[in-house]
């Protein structure tokens, strides 16, 4: 059961996260034959909307899904469903929405054919943020051995879809060696990403992270970086291919992510990267913050 209350809206049905909402033939908990997304805000602004609202477009096209469900109602759904969660927590924090959608219903059968119409949930709950530990210190990230990450040709880690098997028993395998997160290969050996987040390096004073053809999820966050907050701060991005083998010439190491952007790194197994103030990842951080404040201010809109 989760520690703090969440917040839940099916099909514009609010109610408490822990109470049940969709029926067990829903092929989202079937199959996991569902998308989603997630935003967070800054200052109380949704950030990054029409991002999201576009990769969620993408991955409903790739799955052959037709969302019957506009941005415009969405939103004001996720208002509604904000509203109820503030009515049970006042104050004026940060705050996690989930939309997901799935294929709807019907007979049992992987037919989508069967399927009767797409439902949705949407989920609010506090944003979560970085503790003084991982600030001061980074997280401890471990390579992945058991698994591989799921190539594009059988499953598009590209599509963000309601299905994270191979993501969880990533992480269950590196928090077993008492690791925070994993570092996951693709088939040819090649780091492709955290099991939620994108990663990055910093070589000398340019960051490096893995391109998209290495099979991961083209984050937002990571798009942002590399289309201007980097520039920003007056750095370099570069897209490679990167393997275990090159984390010794590497001197940072960071995790990008819609709900935390940057998070530091200060181990990957038994290698140890700079963390901290006057480090690249510390001035990235700065320069999404920036880019943040200056989106909410621009965007009264998407205000909740």
């Amino acid at each position: 059961m989760p520690t703090h209350y969440i917040q839940a809206n099916t099909n514009g049905r609010l109610h408490p996260a822990t109470e049940p909402s969709i029926p067990p033939l829903n092929r989202g908990f079937l199959y996991g034959d569902a998308i989603y997304e997630v935003w967070r805000t800054y200052g109380g602004v949704i950030f990054a909307w029409d991002e999201h609202w576009a990769r969620m477009r993408n991955s409903a096209r790739a799955l052959h899904m037709k969302l019957e469900f506009t941005p415009e109602g969405i939103l004001n759904e996720i208002r509604r469903t904000v509203a109820a969660y503030r009515s049970e927590v006042p104050g004026a924090g940060e705050l996690y929405i989930r939309f997901q959608v799935t294929r709807g219903a019907g007979a049992i059968g992987l037919d989508i054919a069967l399927a009767d119409a797409c439902d949705y949930v949407l989920m609010v709950q506090p944003c979560p943020l970085l503790t003084p530990a991982v600030q001061q210190s980074g997280l401890s990230l471990s390579v992945v051995r058991e698994l591989r990450r799921n190539p594009a040709q059988s499953l598009d880690p590209s599509w963000k879809t309601g299905n994270y098997l191979n993501n969880l028993l990533c992480l269950r395998e590196v928090r077993a060696r008492g690791a925070d997160d994993g570092i996951i290969l693709n088939l040819a050996g090649e780091v492709t990403e955290a099991s939620v987040s994108n990663i990055a390096f910093v070589r000398g004073r340019k960051i490096v992270t893995p391109p998209l053809s290495a099979g991961i999820l083209e984050g937002i966050t990571r798009s942002l970086v590399i289309r201007g907050v980097a520039d920003s701060a007056g750095l370099e991005v570069s897209e490679e291919t990167i393997r275990p083998s090159d984390f010794p010439a590497m001197q940072e190491c960071f995790l990008l992510s819609t709900t935390k952007d940057i998070v530091p790194v200060g181990k990957v197994d038994e290698i140890s990267y700079k963390v901290g103030p006057g480090t690249v990842a510390s001035r990235l951080k700065a320069s999404f913050a920036s880019f943040a404040a200056l989106y909410s201010k621009s965007h009264p809109e998407l205000s909740i």
